[in-house]
């Protein structure tokens, strides 16, 4: 497709294999907020502009429809692309505005696996350290507890997040996510590596609880 001048140029400069993720957020820093620009990187079916695009989109523009097309595009992607576009328009884009976050609540029985995964994976986000947790915990962990073990290996690590989130900061339901774990042993015999943070919900709760003295 025939790019821009100003799409072309970015094209260019981060079409290098040395182009790390933090020289995209520098390039974007900069545009701030480009729909045009982003819709021609992302155009180019290609990860690194695309990645780009994700971060100066304008939110305000991302219906449904335009979210479904997004959507579709991602799932060409090779898994670890793939995951990493869904999450990065989780994060930087659709977390960023009430509409996209009214939008992400309404996914939880979407027919797309990537629109579930960020709904449970969003919902994992809203608890950390400080602040306070919505108050649909008991709908989710029965949702959990009842869905994880048949969903898709995307959406089921994002219910494993979500579950290991409330485990950690709400002690009331810290044994419940540990026995929850322990039933349906999922991450159990993953190999860790050094350093990592296990996925096993026991493991990974213990583990953080440990570090954040909770």
């Amino acid at each position: 497709m025939s790019l821009s001048p100003q799409a072309a140029t970015i094209y260019q400069q981060i079409s290098v294999p040395e182009t790390k993720l933090g020289d995209l957020r520098t390039i974007a820093k900069a545009i701030k907020k480009d729909h045009a620009l982003a819709m021609e990187l992302w155009h180019t079916r290609e990860y690194l502009p695309r990645q780009l695009a994700l971060l100066i989109m304008d939110p305000k523009l991302l219906t449904q429809t335009v979210i479904d097309g997004l959507d579709k595009d991602i799932q060409q992607h090779e898994q670890e692309e793939r995951l990493q576009l869904t999450d990065w328009l989780m994060a930087n884009q659709l977390a960023k505005n009430k509409q996209t976050i009214a939008l992400m609540l309404s996914w939880q029985d979407s027919p797309s696996v990537l629109q579930r995964r960020i709904f449970w994976y969003y919902q994992g986000r809203l608890r950390w350290v400080g602040q306070a947790p919505p108050d649909n915990t008991e709908e989710l962990l029965g949702l959990i507890g009842s869905r994880i073990e048949k969903e898709a290996p995307e959406v089921q690590w994002a219910m494993n997040f979500t579950a290991a989130q409330i485990g950690i900061f709400e002690p009331a339901y810290r044994q419940r996510c540990i026995e929850l774990g322990e039933r349906t042993g999922l991450y159990k015999q993953d190999k860790v590596a050094k350093g990592c943070t296990p996925d096993y919900l026991p493991e990974l709760i213990a583990i953080q609880v440990a570090k954040l003295k909770l």
